[in-house]
């Protein structure tokens, strides 16, 4: 991954199934965005406790996050946050399904002017932004239409954010897949 310290201002989409890898590839490469600079990363985290088990997940990915790191959690309101974020040398959104999720659930009919929101945002960051999804749409068609809601909004603000970044991998099994870029 030598070619990150050539990327100046390159937005980059890091989508895979549950448990791919696809944070750690992140993070590492937020990582070495920040090697040298001097710079604070900032990481949105999208994820709420909802119950013990999802606490504990919250605390071991704060644990991995520690030093140059400034961690926000917000649920909702992520295209304000990248706004705002001058400051730093490099934004990690993780994950942008459970922010679907959570606007699903909060207020649904605002989808698609957030996404809107979220994609203007990303494209006037002053600094690279890297943003974790899962896909969702490989699976079966689900059965109840809440879950039908999800699965398609999830893939068509995928589509969007892939189309307004500079690389797209793709995480499989912990390995990195480029579907969308320019490596030198």
């Amino acid at each position: 991954m030598e070619y990150v310290k050539e990327l100046v201002l390159r937005h980059i989409f890091v989508i895979g199934g549950a448990k791919s890898g696809k944070s750690r590839f992140a993070l590492a490469t937020a990582e070495k965005m920040l090697e040298d600079t001097g710079a604070k990363g900032l990481f949105i985290a999208t994820a709420t406790v909802t119950d013990e088990e999802m606490a504990l997940r919250i605390k071991r990915h704060q644990k991995e996050r520690q030093g140059h790191w400034v961690t926000v959690e917000e649920p909702l309101e992520v295209a304000q946050v990248i706004s705002k974020a001058s400051q730093y040398g490099v934004i990690v959104l993780d994950c942008l399904t459970l922010w679907v999720s959570n606007v699903l659930f909060q207020d649904k009919d605002s989808f698609e002017c957030r996404s809107s929101d979220l994609c203007v945002a990303i494209k006037g960051a002053s600094c690279p932004v890297i943003l974790v999804s899962n896909e969702v749409g490989m699976g079966i068609v689900p059965m109840d239409p809440v879950s039908r809601a999800f699965r398609d909004m999830a893939g068509r603000l995928n589509q969007r954010i892939a189309a307004i970044c500079d690389d797209v991998y793709l995480v499989a099994a912990g390995l990195p897949l480029m579907l969308k870029g320019n490596l030198k």
